[in-house]
Order: C-alpha cells, then structure tokens, then sequence
C-alpha cells in the first residue's frame, strides 16, 4: 500500500509517499480503506521534531514511527475475530497513528462514520472534535446557561467548540480575527470579538469557562475574565521556542495559577468509541458540523503541512486518498 512516512525530522519537505507493507489485523482491531483523513497541529510537531522534549516520547534522534496523520474515515476491509461491533463493508471514522495511507488497522479509536457527512467531512472530525468535546463536556464540565469565551475560534479545534459549547446549552463567546467573524457567527456564537480590533481580556465580562485554542495570552490576562471560580481548559499554545514550547507555556500558566480559586488544567484527548458515538448523533442531528477550508491529495501532504504550520487555516485541512 501507498502511505506518507519520514525517517528523521526537518520540515515537511522530509515527507515520502512510499510503498509500504498493508497492516495486519489483530483479532481485537478492524483494517480499514482510508477514503481521506485530515491533518492535526500534532503532525506539525511530528514532522519536525519540535519542541524538542517531546522526541523523549516520538524518537530522540529519529522518529519511532515513520507513519504520519491521526484523523482517518473510510471503509472497513475486514475484522479481528474478536471484533462484533463493526463489519466488513462498513463506512467508519476515527483516529489511528499512520493514517496518512491506504490502510490503517485500528483497535480502539474507531465508530460508524455520521451517515450526513462525506468521508472527507467524516475525516475533518476526530481529534478536534473529542478535543472540544472532552475539554467542554469533561473538564470544565460546562453546564447549560454558563457562559463560554472560545480564544482561537476559527481553527479546526475553535469551530468544534463554538458548536459544541452550543450544543451543552452555553452562552459563547467567539474570538478570531476580522476575516472569520462571518463564519463564527454562522456556527452560532451568541457574541463574536474580533481581537484585531478590541482586547477581550479588557472588556470587564467575565465567563464561566475560557476554552483556549490559541494558547496566546498569559494566566494574568486569562483570569481577568474569569469568574471568581471561573475554569480555563487550554488546548492549544503558541509555537515560542523550539526546546519545549508548546508545553512551556502550559506548564507556566499552570503554575501561575495554583495559587487562585480559578482553574487552569490542559489534556490530551482520548480517541474513544464512546465519544465517537456522541460526535455522530451531535453531527447527525445537525448540532456539529465540520468545518473544511482545503482539500489535499495524499501525495501532497507535505504542502497540507506546511500551511498547517503557517497557523493561518480556517476549519480543518483534508486529505484525500484515491482508491487502489
């Protein structure tokens, strides 16, 4: 099968599509065909190498694998025989390490695509999505009639949570920049700042949650619009240094916080049958909808990439993946 690896890091011109061996099914995992998959701030990180703490885990001087891409929808091929919930010929969606290829065996981190969505929109919505989801729904335990301020709205993980906050029955607040108003509005946020002309952390409102995408203010700007028992998940940080950002900004703003009644705490999102489930019936009943702002071939993930790490895409980035 064809599939995007690297075998050391640098920028994305490292990226090969080769021929690979097709991976074999484990009795508790299903084998899928990639129709598209989608690309997520991690395979910046993936690709080169930065910030270099994280190679403790991904490889230190290579990486440990040379797959790329997480994001995947497609069909499934054939099942482990362990496996009763999912058969041959269904058309599934989820998150795999190596999904930047034709085939992808996964065990855990995988559902029924929503039947509405397109392989290409099924494949903008896993990582994002639960990461919007769980921090919303699980770490700020967000709670209808609570206002929510989402920083960074207009990026893949920033749409899933204006809809999502919305969907938990919250009162949200969108920031992005002036060219993506009109969209945060047309995904239901109640109000819309733009940050290049007015600076939220100054408004005098106060929220009840502070989803944080962007990652681009300090613990003392964020707790200024906080409730006094105000929570801020942060999901994202800016690039800073190649050594340990993004982690060095989470782990100040953590500090920073310890001593307040306010919340700070960050997360990874966990790829989950269960989430997926509710991901599919928001979606399907037309509560979520995924937002995709460009469509790549899969032997042009290095440029999908690449703009990925300009920090400018509006909604996800799509992979397409022709049939063999």
């Amino acid at each position: 099968m064809r599939a995007v690896v690297h075998d050391r890091y640098g920028s994305p011109d490292v990226l090969e599509l080769q021929e690979i061996e097709k991976p074999d099914v484990a009795d508790d995992a299903v084998l899928v065909r990639v129709h598209a998959a989608s690309v997520n701030r991690l395979d910046w990180y993936g690709v080169t190498g930065t910030p270099y703490v994280a190679r403790v885990i991904g490889g230190l001087r290579k990486p440990k694998e040379p797959g790329l891409g997480v994001d995947f929808a497609g069909t499934v091929e054939a099942v482990g025989k362990e496996v009763t919930h999912l058969r041959p010929g269904d058309d599934v969606y989820g998150g795999r390490t190596g999904a930047f290829a034709e085939y992808v065996a996964v065990r855990d981190g995988v559902g029924p695509k929503p039947a509405n969505l397109t392989f290409e929109e099924a494949a903008a919505v896993p990582v994002a999505a639960l990461t919007a989801l769980q921090g919303l729904r699980d770490k700020a335990q967000l709670q209808p009639g609570q206002s929510v301020l989402v920083n960074g709205a207009s990026g893949g993980v920033g749409t899933f949570a204006v809809q999502i906050a919305k969907a938990l029955g919250a009162e949200v607040t969108a920031v992005c920049s002036t060219g993506n108003v009109d969209q945060a509005r047309s995904l239901g946020a109640d109000h819309v700042v733009d940050y290049t002309r007015e600076d939220f952390t100054r408004s005098g409102r106060r929220y009840d949650v502070l989803f944080d995408v962007a990652g681009s203010r300090s613990w003392r700007d964020c707790k200024r619009v906080l409730e006094p028992d105000g929570i801020l998940v942060k999901a994202g940080a800016p690039k800073g240094n190649r050594w340990v950002a993004p982690l060095g900004h989470i782990v100040m703003t953590r500090l920073a916080s310890i001593p307040s009644s306010q919340k700070c705490m960050f997360f990874v999102a966990n790829l989950n049958k269960p989430d997926l489930e509710v991901l599919r019936e928001l979606i399907e009943a037309g509560k979520v909808t995924p937002v995709v702002e460009r469509r790549y071939e899969l032997g042009e993930v290095a440029d999908a990439i690449a703009y990925m790490g300009e920090g400018h895409a509006r909604g996800k980035i799509v992979i397409t993946v022709p049939g063999v």
